[in-house]
């Protein structure tokens, strides 16, 4: 049986002090009273941290807010599948869709979170809030929803590249990034040494 020796948090930003320090393509807004990373359409985002100490594991958690219209996994090459990933190093750690589509009889676009793509849950399922959306149906309450999203993965390295991206698929739509959008409002690391 594993035997937790350490745990250590090693990095923890809320964009509360406006930190994109070793960000890529990092930019911030302000939603709902809150700055945020993002928001982001076909885009990819990373930070890269330094100077970890000794571990063989790293625990990643994301606070996601998935804006909009997302349309989970329909395979039709119109609305979707709605991707979003996270990598720790290049490795991908976490592949997943989300929808934002309310669900009745006739009408329910699922989504894979809390698992891996093509897993088939309802829409909204894991979410532990709801908000108003931010663009297209930005006067419209349950259109951005929130995810904390975590991964833990063996790991040995003293620094670590963690990138977080999408692939939406919307065909149907003259204003993508209007139509379906991601934010993030918080990422940890954390750095555990299991025996």
């Amino acid at each position: 049986m594993d035997t937790l020796e350490s745990e250590e948090v090693v990095y923890s930003n809320n964009f509360g002090n406006l930190d994109l320090r070793n960000f890529e393509n990092g930019r911030l807004f302000i939603f709902d009273g809150d700055t945020l990373l993002g928001f982001y359409n076909n885009e990819e985002v990373s930070v890269t941290l330094y100077d970890l100490p000794s571990h063989n594991i790293v625990k990643l958690e994301v606070e996601l807010y998935v804006h909009d219209s997302w349309d989970g996994n329909p395979d039709d090459g119109i609305g979707g599948p709605d991707y979003w990933y996270m990598k720790i190093d290049g490795q991908e750690v976490l592949r997943t869709t989300f929808s934002n589509t309310p669900c009745e009889s006739t009408f329910c676009f699922k989504q894979s979170f809390p698992n891996d793509y093509f897993r088939q849950n309802n829409p909204k399922t894991g979410a532990i809030r709801n908000l108003r959306g931010l663009c297209l149906f930005g006067a419209f309450q349950n259109y951005t929803t929130v995810y904390n999203v975590s991964r833990m993965v063996e790991h040995f390295a003293d620094s670590v590249k963690i990138t977080l991206g999408d692939e939406l698929l919307q065909t149907n739509t003259l204003n993508p990034i209007c139509d379906e959008s991601w934010s993030v409002g918080k990422i940890q690391l954390t750095t555990l040494v299991v025996n």
